[in-house]
């Protein structure tokens, strides 16, 4: 039970970690634009193919 004491502040600790990171993602715009990707790969002008 000692060892709770350690695990619980811990993995309170982590969460608030990733919560803040999270929310610094959504500060920095980073999902903006999700269809942009998607749309992104079906266009021709980024072809991996070298040009001729």
């Amino acid at each position: 039970m000692e060892v709770l004491s350690l695990l619980i502040p811990i993995s309170i600790g982590l969460g608030a970690i990733g919560l803040a990171a999270f929310f610094w993602t959504m500060k920095s715009q980073q999902y903006d634009d999700p269809e942009g990707d998607a749309a992104r790969i079906l266009r021709d002008d980024y072809d991996d193919h070298p040009a001729e």
